[in-house]
């Protein structure tokens, strides 16, 4: 054990999540990451860094890296993921209306993306230190059809939004744009981008949305393996033009994921506990 903890750069007593639950994650936790070969667990952890290579000089790279957090705190954020007596990590309820939103006072993020955009495989992602909590996956696009709420004890919910665009539901705008606009506890919204594919014009609307309601925001780009990396950059770079120049609600970085190969999973939960205020970050970017 001591070993790990060097190369995770932890101090002494500094406890780190295993898994030994069946149907986890290979690469849950942090503990079964810190294995791997250090290019490759650099490339798990910050995603950016493999395509970085590939920019041209005169491209900008700090939009990129503006929310770069330690190692250790990815293994405090992480700590947020892993259920105890005392911190129970369950699936709670959903709702079709706000009028059946449950009270909780617990701070609040959400989830919202283009129907088969990876939203659901995501959150699975995320909760795979707690394979018992079910979030249902579908390969047919429109399968959530409400909120569903989950909650992560007293530190904070998140909330899985129904899909837009194909077989989305008829209630949809009813359903999901009040909730944006009123829910008091809503810290930050995630808008989901198949990175494979790039922006649609479903996803500009979605945006669009985003900016009216004027609340605070993150552009997720998702299914990062799915594509060769040209093709991934051309989307990244795209996406990030349109950020820079028709948002203002937007966090300037988009964050890259694989719920497959779980690339940006450790980034994504420390963003989370950060905006969520549950851990206070020693530095956040280079």
């Amino acid at each position: 054990m001591f070993p790990l903890r060097l190369r995770l750069g932890l101090q002494p007593g500094t406890r780190v999540c295993a898994v030994s639950r069946r149907g986890a994650y290979k690469l849950a936790s942090l503990q079964k990451a810190s294995l791997l070969p250090p290019k490759k667990l650099q490339g798990l952890l910050y995603p950016f860094s493999e395509l970085e290579r590939y920019l041209d000089r005169s491209v900008d790279r700090m939009q990129f890296q503006l929310f770069h957090p330690s190692l250790e705190n990815m293994v405090k954020a992480e700590k947020l993921f892993c259920p105890s007596p005392s911190h129970k990590i369950d699936y709670y309820t959903s709702a079709e209306r706000m009028d059946h939103v449950p009270a909780l006072k617990q701070p609040e993020v959400c989830f919202i993306g283009r129907s088969n955009v990876g939203k659901s495989s995501l959150i699975k992602a995320l909760f795979s230190l707690t394979p018992e909590v079910e979030v249902r996956v579908s390969k047919t696009p429109g399968h959530t059809k409400k909120m569903n709420f989950f909650r992560v004890g007293k530190a904070f919910t998140i909330v899985d939004m129904p899909g837009y665009g194909h077989k989305a539901p008829r209630d949809f705008v009813d359903m999901v744009e009040p909730y944006l606009d009123m829910r008091k506890n809503l810290v930050r919204t995630f808008l989901l981008v198949d990175g494979s594919i790039g922006l649609q014009t479903a996803d500009l609307i979605a945006l669009e949305m985003c900016e009216e309601i004027r609340r605070p925001y993150v552009m997720v780009v998702t299914k990062i393996d799915k594509c060769r990396q040209g093709t991934l950059l051309t989307n990244l770079l795209n996406l990030q033009e349109v950020v820079k120049t028709q948002t203002t609600s937007c966090f300037p970085q988009p964050l890259l994921v694989s719920s497959l190969q779980f690339l940006g999973i450790y980034l994504l939960r420390c963003f989370i506990a950060h905006v969520t205020g549950n851990i206070q970050l020693s530095d956040t970017s280079h």
